[in-house]
């Protein structure tokens, strides 16, 4: 099975906080170009500070930009399944390839609060879902006994795991390897290699918006059997993660490289991390230490 390597594409931002489509188009064709396929509206994407109507023009445009040329998932997750439905269904109707499901954030959920929801949306698409867990952000875990009740439905193909937790994961892993159709995506930056080690169909990684050729090296290497060859790209792609992320929060600080690196990509809608010329010092001095500006 050829693995597959996901961005969790960040979302473009104007001045004034409107959504600048056309920057976000540009790294739509920049992760194109190196070999990656999209994962849009999801935590790198500024998903929570997104309205309804601008969730789907922004699938509407990243799936234009696209173009048949990679795989687009999108996630639809939001506290409401009511509402949650009805985004999958823009998404089913727009085309996508996938439809990622993010926990419900702020209700706090049961496990079988957590199968309805779930339930009720694969039943209202056709696209394929995507169970997406994160739980540091949601306060919501998709324990794997509930993941494997309903790796039984018929349109819910896998999930992405972002919780960070390897004993989670080989849970997740050991469903996808006894349930035909259920795929397993790792989230953690620094698992990428190992998880495809291990049995997952791919991985999708927010670091990507900084290191595409990277990510998309470890993942084309260890599909040509170039062992040693992933293992040097991921030892790049963890040395990096662990240097950028010790400047400051996960999300924001990809966010931040990336504008250091082109400004067009904008600053977050607020609360999010507001500009710090002292930390923008200190980050590129990082892309300059890894050869990612000069």
């Amino acid at each position: 099975m050829t693995k597959e390597a996901y961005v969790a594409l960040v979302t473009c931002f104007n001045e004034d906080e409107t959504l600048n489509y056309e920057a976000t188009r540009a790294q739509v064709r920049r992760q194109i170009a190196a070999g990656n396929n999209i994962l849009a509206a999801g935590t790198n994407g500024d998903f929570s500070a997104l309205t309804f109507d601008e969730k789907v023009r922004l699938t509407e445009e990243v799936v234009s930009e696209v173009n048949g040329r990679c795989k687009v998932i999108v996630n639809a997750g939001m506290p409401a399944t009511y509402e949650t439905k009805l985004l999958a269904k823009e998404f089913d109707r727009i085309g996508v390839d996938g439809i990622a499901v993010i926990t419900p954030f702020f209700i706090a959920c049961t496990q079988d609060g957590l199968e309805r929801h779930y339930l009720t949306i694969a039943d209202a698409v056709n696209t394929p879902i995507y169970l997406y867990d994160i739980p540091a952000r949601t306060q919501n875990h998709i324990e794997p006994e509930t993941a494997r009740k309903l790796s039984a439905h018929p349109n819910i193909a896998g999930i992405k795991d972002s919780g960070g937790a390897q004993e989670t994961l080989e849970a997740y892993m050991q469903i996808g390897n006894e349930v035909e159709g259920f795929d397993v995506y790792s989230g953690p930056d620094h698992l990428v290699h190992w998880a495809l080690k291990n049995g997952a169909a791919g991985c999708i990684s927010g670091l990507g918006n900084v290191m595409p050729d990277v990510l998309a090296t470890i993942v084309s290497c260890f599909n040509a059997g170039d062992e040693a060859g992933a293992a040097a790209a991921q030892e790049i792609y963890g040395n990096f993660r662990k240097d950028l992320y010790g400047l400051g929060f996960p999300p924001a600080m990809v966010k931040r490289a990336l504008w250091v690196m082109d400004h067009s990509v904008g600053a977050s809608r607020q609360p999010a991390l507001l500009p710090d010329p002292e930390q923008d010092k200190l980050v590129e001095a990082l892309l300059k230490k890894y050869e990612l500006i000069k």
